[in-house]
């Protein structure tokens, strides 16, 4: 575990980068969802799913340096309850921010769509057409935007909370602030 109460820029611009994409894509995602089809809203969708392939580098990324890294003590003494409930809303947000475009990249394959990056083609078209992953897919991508956007606002409303009612500094922190 780190001794450190200061958060690395790694940490932070991996935190922040994947926290503003999330946000992005299910915004990008729900007006997509609203649209007819139409070449304007296929075009969306490729935005949105090259946002989400971002996500999935980037969150892949935030993996492996938070293992390398550890985790840091929280800066103030917190019930065991909250401790517990930061572990989970932790937790689950990293699985969603590599559930949710996996899940994304299966409703494609499913169809045998490809798969681009801003326009470079990452994965090609098929002849696939596999229903029950599609519905899977659709399924883990549907809830998945609900519990981001839940999980998102509990997480966003516990780092005001420690910040302007405990006074721990711990958004402070997320935004660069803290001691070695």
């Amino acid at each position: 575990m780190s001794r450190f109460k200061k958060l690395s820029i790694p940490t932070m611009v991996l935190h922040w980068s994947v926290a503003l994409l999330m946000i992005t894509a299910t915004t990008v995602g729900i007006i997509m969802e609203q649209m007819e089809r139409s070449p304007e809203q296929r075009e969306i969708m490729n935005i949105h799913k090259s946002i989400g392939l971002l996500i999935l580098v980037l969150a892949l990324a935030r993996i492996i340096w938070r293992v390398k890294e550890g985790k840091l003590p929280s800066l103030g003494a917190m019930p065991r309850w909250q401790e517990i409930s930061a572990a989970s809303v932790h937790g689950l947000l990293l699985l969603l921010t590599v559930v949710m475009p996996i899940s994304g990249i299966m409703m494609s394959v499913s169809h045998g769509r490809a798969i681009s990056f801003f326009g470079v083609p990452v994965i090609p078209s098929s002849n696939l057409d596999v229903a029950w992953l599609d519905q899977l897919a659709h399924v883990i991508h549907g809830g998945g935007k609900w519990a981001i956007i839940i999980i998102v606002s509990v997480h966003v409303v516990a780092a005001i909370k420690h910040q302007f009612i405990d006074k721990d500094g711990t958004l402070s922190r997320m935004l660069g602030a803290g001691e070695k």
